[in-house]
């Protein structure tokens, strides 16, 4: 790939949610600010939610790397679940042996027992859960039960979701309002100004080990990435990505308009900003292999939400 060229220890702009490309930008700092005071306060329900690919799952995974060792987290990455299955989830991820002789009732007496004997030893519960618009109306409604479980002085489970903006409109709804009423904490991620999507290339770039004293992108070309990403993290990624193929394919060392202008062209969910010509995607990388195949190898490397 690129990496000896521009002198890159590693991809700067992988797909995949890695807290060590984490970059602290006004809206992801006051998330993860919302999420740490709000569980420091005990409070049962706590949500974030964004677009798609704003960085929810990298705040989430940030979250349970940094949680005090007075949190114990159960972490719920697929949503699909019924009841009884979130249930057992939550009761392995604390550590409780799964048994089929154990029925519905006698697991909810088990796991509040447990909870107790948990917040005894001063540990607090965390269920984290991802993609949490796709939970089916039943487990929302075991999730708001959990919350039922609690001491005269706390909860024995605190609840957050990580959702993009359609668990907004099913809490919406009048049958959902018991659980609606319990989130006491919210925040909703916004697309980045050009300004921090400036700061968030370079930062990417000097984690990624790039030390030059140079610009790598230079200004006109953030300007356009600024426009066709419409602040979406994980569009900048793809696009830079793509843009640097493209930079290295031509020889070059400065990353500009034209090169993002080829990515753009080449990103069925960028906005195009003008009329352009797209061979200038096709032959990259010494002219042996296309931007499509590199990107496909690229893509095996994970997703970011």
């Amino acid at each position: 790939m690129y990496l000896n060229h521009f002198g890159l220890k590693e991809l700067p702009f992988t797909l995949t949610p890695n807290t060590n490309f984490y970059v602290d930008l006004p809206c992801h700092h006051e998330a993860f600010q919302v999420l740490t005071t709000a569980l420091k306060m005990g409070e049962g329900f706590i949500k974030v939610t964004g677009e798609v690919g704003t960085g929810k799952t990298l705040i989430c995974r940030k979250l349970l790397n940094e949680l005090g060792d007075n949190f114990i987290a159960a972490y719920i990455p697929d949503p699909y679940l019924s009841p009884e299955e979130l249930r057992w989830a939550l009761a392995c991820e604390l550590g409780m042996p799964h048994s089929d002789k154990v029925d519905q009732q006698q697991l909810m007496q088990k796991l509040q027992k447990h909870l107790l004997s948990l917040a005894k030893e001063g540990k607090s519960v965390v269920l984290i859960v991802d993609e949490a618009q796709a939970l089916p109306f039943e487990s929302l409604e075991a999730l708001r039960l959990f919350t039922n479980l609690e001491t005269e002085q706390k909860k024995l489970v605190q609840v957050v979701l990580f959702a993009q903006f359609e668990l907004d409109a099913r809490l919406a709804k009048p049958e959902l309002r018991q659980l609606r009423q319990r989130i006491s904490f919210a925040y909703k991620l916004r697309p980045l100004t050009p300004k921090e999507i400036d700061m968030y290339v370079d930062r990417r770039l000097m984690k990624a080990g790039f030390d030059e004293p140079r610009r790598l992108f230079n200004a006109r070309a953030v300007k356009v990435l600024a426009k066709a990403s419409r602040g979406i993290p994980r569009l900048v990624n793809v696009l830079c990505h793509k843009a640097l193929m493209l930079c290295y394919g031509k020889g070059q060392n400065e990353v500009n308009k034209k090169h993002l202008n080829g990515a753009i062209n080449d990103t069925d969910d960028a906005t195009v900003t003008q009329s352009f010509e797209p061979k200038l995607v096709g032959a990259v990388v010494f002219g042996c292999c296309s931007v499509g195949a590199a990107i496909l190898w690229w893509l095996q490397g994970g997703t970011y939400s």
